[in-house]
C-alpha cells in the first residue's frame, strides 16, 4: 500500500490549508487513516484520524475545533482541513494507515506511511 500526501505550503497565522492523502488501498475493512506531524526539534505526534468503515473522526486536543478530517471513498483520499492555523502548527505532516489494530493514536500501530508534506505557518 502506498500513501501520497500533498497540500503543504506556507501560510500566515490565522489562515487555512487543506492536506490530501491518497491511498492505493482498495479494500479498507476497519482500517484507520491518520495524520501525524513532527515540528522542529519535536517528537512526531498524533493530529487526527478517521476510521474508514464508520467514518468516525478522532482529534488531538491541540487541533480540536480547528482541523477537520474527512474522506472521499470514491477517490480513496483522506483530507485534513486546517483552519485558524498557528505558528505552533508548523511541522512536517505525515499521513499513515493502520490496517492491523483498532488503535487511533499509537504511532507504532500504523504500518504504512506516506512521505511528509511541510506546513509552515508564519506569525
Amino acid at each position: 500500500v502506498q500513501l501520497q500526501a500533498s497540500g503543504g505550503g506556507l501560510v500566515q497565522a490565522g489562515g487555512s490549508l487543506r492536506l490530501s492523502c491518497t491511498t492505493s488501498r482498495r479494500t479498507f475493512g476497519d482500517a484507520v487513516l491518520g495524520w501525524f506531524r513532527q515540528g522542529p526539534g519535536k517528537e512526531r505526534e498524533f493530529v487526527a484520524a478517521i476510521r474508514w468503515s464508520s467514518n468516525s473522526p478522532y482529534y488531538a486536543d491541540s487541533v480540536k475545533g480547528r482541523f477537520t478530517i474527512s474522506r472521499d471513498s470514491d477517490k480513496n483520499t483522506v483530507y485534513l482541513q486546517m483552519n485558524s492555523l498557528k505558528s505552533e502548527d508548523t511541522a512536517v505532516y505525515y499521513c499513515a494507515e493502520n490496517s492491523r489494530t483498532s488503535s487511533v493514536t499509537i504511532i507504532g500501530d500504523y504500518d504504512n506511511w506516506g512521505q511528509g508534506t511541510l506546513v509552515t505557518v508564519s506569525s
